[in-house]
């Protein structure tokens, strides 16, 4: 944003009132601080849970889990299109025993958890809530999220599997499955951090995400669910981006915007049904192989951003990350990060404490006028999937990332160690290695673990996920009896494939 006081309004209701400008609850962080999450997950089940274990030691209180690119893509650690890939993006997790073995000696029933997958959320949230179950902690019992945002994949991410209808189907039967059987739980996380991270402005991340939290609600309300029953656990994840003021302008937009948008457009009664509650990471693209001990100080400012802007939970990312996944000492650094802004820094004393700033008013204006008109551009198109379909969300984000792209070179966006104040000497932090011999490991522990079940019922259980496939039952409970019958992730994906194809 160029121009700032292009508007002055008048100063929004207090914190807790609606729309929720201020933030969602009166007293914010003065009642209870945010969620402190790290974005966590690598290797094998074993070695993610000894991550686990460190940073709960280390004071974070939720879990946040990364799994490998072939567990968000549905296949199995020893199939051919995994190879490579094993661990090395995040968690490698195939069946239920890899489940146990990452949460093992986590108490389900106290710890929050977050799961960043998409195409198999249901089944992984499956493999949850079996692993659950099996100790003792009833899915009624269960708190976090599932991100289960299929939309944004296909815009800016491309982690799909199955054809857009097919895919909303997924999400809206995880959301009526999880309003009864775990409604503590989040059964969708609606994300605009990685249309941010592949490039789009404040107000197009702003827009593009209300344009699919507007599908996944028309969807749900299609599919016979009332907007009071399942929008109290709808929540959002944002990016906390460079433009410090810009990004604090951007989260109370964001909420005012929504609160208006259920009550005026969806009809909801309930105030828990308008309130925006979000999910902060800082942003992964401003991270800088060149001299990443700088990368510090930016997360530092995008994290301070998130909370003045009101943030229910927050990722910190490690100075490590534009160089291998995170280590030790650089995640336990992003998470004292926290610390520090929460315990020592005096911001959470107040709610909204950036409220009333001609400044501050004016971006949030600007960036509700912006994000609005995308919003109406999209409802001329038909809603958001056929913009998606047509091409035009992914055109304006290809476009904006061109023209950041093209600020960079020209030395008009300065990124400080890139194209300015640049340091010839190498980068000299520890790297974090997943070795290759992972992949083999793999291949040996899943093959002992199908020889261990009974394939008779396996393959009963694969043929009566196919049949609900085939027709209109909420797909949870086959999904969660083929877990529970020992298939795995790679072919319970494969029995969807069957009924509902690939899409290219």
């Amino acid at each position: 944003m160029k121009t700032l006081y292009k508007k002055v309004p008048a100063p929004p209701a207090s914190p807790g009132d609606f729309p929720y400008t201020r933030g969602i609850h009166p007293g914010m962080y003065r009642d209870r601080l945010w969620t402190m999450r790290q974005y966590a997950g690598f290797g094998n089940a074993r070695q993610s849970n000894e991550r686990y274990r460190y940073l709960i030691e280390r004071g974070t209180t939720g879990l946040s889990v990364a799994f490998d690119l072939p567990t968000q893509m549905g296949y199995d650690s020893d199939h051919a299109l995994a190879a490579g890939e094993v661990g090395r993006s995040g968690v490698a997790i195939s069946c239920l025993s890899d489940m146990e073995t990452l949460f093992d000696g986590i108490p389900l029933d106290r710890v929050s958890t977050s799961m960043t997958i998409n195409s198999t959320a249901a089944i992984l949230l499956a493999l949850y809530s079996a692993t659950a179950a099996r100790a003792g902690v009833p899915a009624a019992a269960l708190r976090g999220t599932v991100q289960n945002d299929i939309l944004k994949e296909y815009i800016a991410r491309g982690t799909y599997i199955y054809p857009p209808q097919a895919s909303l189907r997924i999400v809206t039967d995880l959301m009526a499955w999880a309003s009864r059987e775990a409604p503590q739980w989040n059964a969708i996380s609606i994300s605009g951090y990685h249309m941010r991270e592949a490039g789009s402005t404040a107000a197009q991340e702003l827009a593009f995400t209300l344009g699919n939290a507007i599908a996944y609600i028309e969807a749900a309300t299609r599919a016979g669910l009332d907007v009071d029953d399942f929008a109290p656990r709808l929540s959002f994840f944002f990016s906390s981006d460079r433009d410090f003021l810009e990004e604090i302008a951007k989260f109370r937009a964001a909420r005012r915007m929504y609160a208006r948008l259920m009550k005026e457009r969806f009809g909801a009664r309930e105030p828990r049904s308008m309130k925006l509650r979000f999910h902060a990471q800082t942003a992964g693209s401003s991270l800088t192989a060149q001299q990443p001990r700088v990368n510090v100080v930016r997360t530092a400012f995008q994290a301070l951003a998130a909370v003045l802007g009101g943030a229910q939970s927050l990722h910190t990312n490690s100075l490590d990350e534009a160089l291998a996944l995170p280590g030790e000492e650089a995640a336990a650094l992003a998470l004292r990060t926290q610390q520090v802004i929460a315990l020592e820094s005096g911001v959470a004393a107040t709610a909204d404490p950036l409220g009333g700033s001609y400044c501050i008013e004016g971006l949030t204006a600007e960036l509700e006028e912006e994000a609005s008109a995308y919003l109406a551009r999209i409802d001329d198109m038909g809603g958001m999937v056929a913009a998606i379909e047509r091409g035009y969300v992914q055109r304006e984000i290809q476009d904006s990332a061109y023209a950041l792209q093209q600020q960079v070179e020209s030395g008009e966006q300065t990124i400080v160690g890139v194209n300015a104040y640049r340091a010839d000497e190498p980068a000299s932090v520890p790297i974090l290695r997943i070795d290759a011999s992972e992949e083999r490991e793999r291949a040996r522990e899943l093959a002992e673990f199908r020889d261990k079940r009974q394939r008779e019922a396996c393959g009963a259980a694969l043929d009566q996920l196919r049949t609900a496939a085939a027709g209109t039952d909420n797909l949870l409970p086959a999904i969660r009896a083929a877990v529970e019958a020992a298939a795995t992730l790679g072919e319970i994906s494969d029995a969807l494939r069957d009924v509902f194809g690939t899409y290219d």
